[in-house]
């Protein structure tokens, strides 16, 4: 039986290329901005079917950053239309990520990379 636990899964190879693939973007709206200056929070956008653990882990391995919370919310498919023709816009996972006070993400510097060994 091959039982891992939640540190050795961590360091998989595997479960790390998986964490680089669960976020897509940060998602940079009104609201967003307003949220991150009063809560200290950042709003992401994720795959569907990423876990808050996966979301987590993720952040705190891209950005170097310790999170305390994350909420998720998914977005539904919107049915657009353009004259006689109707499409689909995908629907999303908006992932609400709170950080440790004095800690930020910024954006505009790249995220820290990991060494290969």
């Amino acid at each position: 039986m091959n039982t891992k636990t939640n540190t050795e899964k961590k360091l998989s190879q595997g479960y790390k290329e998986r964490l680089y693939q669960v976020l897509l973007n940060p998602l940079i709206t009104e609201k967003a901005t307003k949220i991150a200056d009063s809560n200290n929070q950042i709003v992401f956008k994720a795959i569907k079917n990423a876990k808050k653990s996966e979301i987590k882990d993720a952040i705190e391995m891209i950005y170097k950053v310790k999170v305390n919370r994350v909420q998720t919310l998914s977005s539904k498919p919107k049915i657009k239309r353009r004259g006689m023709y109707e499409g689909v816009r995908s629907g999303y996972k908006k992932a609400i990520v709170s950080v440790q006070k004095g800690q930020e993400i910024n954006f505009a510097a790249e995220p820290a990379k990991e060494k290969a060994n």
